[in-house]
């Protein structure tokens, strides 16, 4: 099945800092470029972390307290989390004050594992790496929204080409396919059971599908059976719906 790349939906212009790019360069970048965040690379293009806004508030915060809790707590030793806080308050440069390990999709993967990745890691934006792991782009939570646009109309058609006609090799009418706001509505009868599970897996795999509704039936429950003699039982393509 084919999915959208996250190379085709990243922006190539990628603002990024070196290690040794100042801070206030740093902070410049992100107001004049009205972004939010910017990958930190070395001399060979390849991403050793990211920086954010978060960041860059946490420095200015932390270096007003910074020696406080030192006077405070002189004799309380420091979490490793607190030390890097230490650290990031008294940076002077962009390596000083990435974050990492940074987090980054490659433009290969699909625009759905880029979105699992930016939702389990909390991360409003990924450096896009080519096969080599350079640097080739940026992609945003508004990039990947992108999927969404797409008409039901192009979101039946490839639900009646990908999954029906070229995996399941039914005829394409064989089950009727309805979609209203990206959900999909799967209508029909097909021979095994285990076909049924298949339309339904697929389809929800496809770019820009909301929801998917499952009204399928099936004639002959396979699901039980060892899985080499499952294709033995009924061809795909006998999958018509009853008249």
């Amino acid at each position: 099945m084919k999915h959208n790349k996250v190379g085709s939906v990243m922006s190539t212009d990628v603002i990024r800092a070196e290690y040794r790019t100042p801070f206030k360069e740093v902070a410049r970048l992100l107001a004049d470029r009205h972004i939010s965040g910017l990958p930190v690379v070395d001399d060979d293009d390849k991403v050793i972390g990211v920086i954010s806004e978060t960041d860059l508030v946490a420095r200015q915060s932390e270096a007003l307290d910074a020696d406080e809790p030192r006077r405070r707590f002189r004799f309380a030793p420091l979490t490793p989390r607190a030390r890097r806080q230490v650290a990031k308050s008294r940076a002077f440069t962009a390596g000083q004050l990435m974050t990492v390990p940074p987090v980054t999709v490659h433009a290969e993967e699909t625009i759905a594992e880029a979105a699992r990745t930016m939702a389990q890691r909390h991360v409003e934006r990924l450096p896009v790496l080519d096969e080599e792991d350079r640097l080739v782009g940026i992609v945003t939570r508004r990039d990947l929204l992108q999927v969404f646009l797409r008409s039901d109309a192009e979101i039946r058609r490839e639900v009646i080409e990908e999954v029906l006609i070229r995996t399941l090799r039914l005829a394409p009418r064989s089950i009727d396919v309805f979609v209203v706001e990206g959900v999909v509505t799967l209508t029909g009868r097909l021979v095994r059971k285990t076909e049924t599970g298949v339309a339904v897996s697929m389809t929800k795999q496809i770019d820009g599908v909301v929801a998917v509704i499952d009204q399928l039936t099936y004639r002959f429950d396979d699901s039980r059976l060892p899985r080499h003699e499952r294709s033995s039982h009924g061809a795909a393509g006998d999958g018509l719906r009853d008249p």
